[in-house]
């Protein structure tokens, strides 16, 4: 592998991270945030200086041969432990017992990078190995040592990785599952490249050489299982909030037809609220509906509960179910609240009884079914056509 290829996905986990890093300004408290800002400054880490062109200039400025080789193990022992803190934290549970698992899998993992630093310091490694490293110095004193503690821990955190992300996405659904099922794929990718270099490390320890495993397969592995891995992380984040987008912008759009119904029922004179293009779905729905219960309001002295029984039997003589018969209920006496409330510009009806009142306790999604029987429901469009002729409308 070249250096593009592994400096190509460190830029990608370094431009993740910058979108990151302004919600962990405002909310720096957050595990979760703080976990995944973490996973992705290591993930960029670890491409970055694994790169056989980072590697030699580390040797080179530090005036150390190799020096490069337990950096790069570090990083990755430090990138396994993120990614097994995230997860926790991703899992959730009692803040309390959160905390405790992921100060216990710091706390080792952490212990496992100190271990690879003194046995460094404790080998012998005079010849620069950019490529070749474990399998080069598989037999040198410490650095043996070094190799196959580096390699365990990884493996260890690949195989919790696997087990705990394949478990838990049996019990969820989604675009979460999709998420773990991809972690895993990136994981077994992993195991991989554990396999892989492992076998070469091994054959050096037996007197035999496949030092081309290590050093022309097992890079590849780790780069592809780490990219794919990273999307599992983010494809249940972004996805989510994308639907989420989608979910309410088809609330706005679904509303519609019940607030250009009620807009005529607004006084004269009643100041408009422009939203910005700009301005969130969220606020964008909040605003619609306030507007419909504001017609709702001024539409109350004209609202006939007649309307709203002799539809709601229409609806159930039709074949409707209970909500949508009430939908279309309330719905026609709506649109026939409208039409008389055009028929008295003046305003003349200015008191309503206590039975004129729209029942929409149960929030939007009534103001839904309502929006959605004024533009489809037969027993409405007849309504809303004996209204109009009743008021001397064509």
């Amino acid at each position: 592998m070249n250096g593009e290829d592994y400096y190509i996905p460190a830029a990608a986990m370094a431009i993740a991270l910058a979108f990151k890093l302004p919600a962990l300004r405002h909310n720096w408290r957050d595990p979760l945030l703080r976990s995944v800002c973490a996973l992705l400054t290591l993930a960029g880490a670890v491409f970055a200086f694994a790169a056989p062109p980072t590697i030699a200039a580390v040797n080179r400025w530090t005036g150390i041969a190799n020096i490069s080789a337990p950096l790069v193990y570090c990083l990755i022992t430090a990138f396994s432990a993120s990614c097994l803190v995230l997860m926790v934290n991703w899992r959730g549970g009692p803040p309390e017992e959160t905390r405790r698992i992921s100060r216990r899998w710091i706390l080792g993992y952490g212990t496992v990078i100190a271990t690879l630093v003194v046995l460094f310091a404790l080998g012998d490694t005079p010849t620069e190995r950019l490529r070749d490293f474990d399998t080069y110095y598989a037999n040198t004193p410490y650095i043996r040592q070094m190799i196959a503690i580096y390699l365990l821990a990884h493996h260890v955190a690949a195989v919790v990785m696997v087990s705990l992300c394949w478990r838990w996405s049996l019990q969820v659904r989604g675009w979460l599952r999709a998420g773990l099922v991809i972690i895993v794929c990136g994981y077994l990718f992993n195991l991989s490249y554990d396999a892989t270099k492992m076998s070469a490390v091994v054959a050096r320890w037996l007197g035999h050489d496949l030092d081309d495993l290590s050093t022309f397969v097992a890079p590849p592995l780790a780069s592809l299982g780490a990219l794919i891995s990273a999307i599992g992380f983010v494809v249940p984040l972004v996805c989510q909030r994308l639907w989420d987008s989608w979910h309410t912008w088809r609330t706005y759009r679904r509303l519609g037809a019940l607030w250009h119904e009620v807009q005529i029922s607004a006084p004269s004179g009643t100041p408009s609220v422009h939203m910005s293009w700009w301005s969130a779905a969220e606020l964008r729905v909040i605003q619609r509906e306030s507007d419909i219960h504001d017609g709702f309001l001024h539409l109350g002295p004209y609202f006939d509960t007649d309307h709203r029984e002799d539809a709601y039997r229409r609806a159930v003589a039709t074949g409707s179910d209970e909500d949508t018969a009430r939908a279309v209920a309330d719905a026609a006496m709506v649109a026939a609240a409208v039409r008389a409330r055009s028929a008295d510009p003046e305003g003349r009806v200015i008191v309503a009884s206590e039975e004129s009142v729209l029942d929409t306790s149960d929030g939007p999604r009534d103001l839904l079914g309502i929006s959605h029987a004024l533009r489809h429901s037969p027993v409405v469009a007849s309504v809303r056509h004996r209204a109009a002729s009743s008021a001397g409308r064509p």
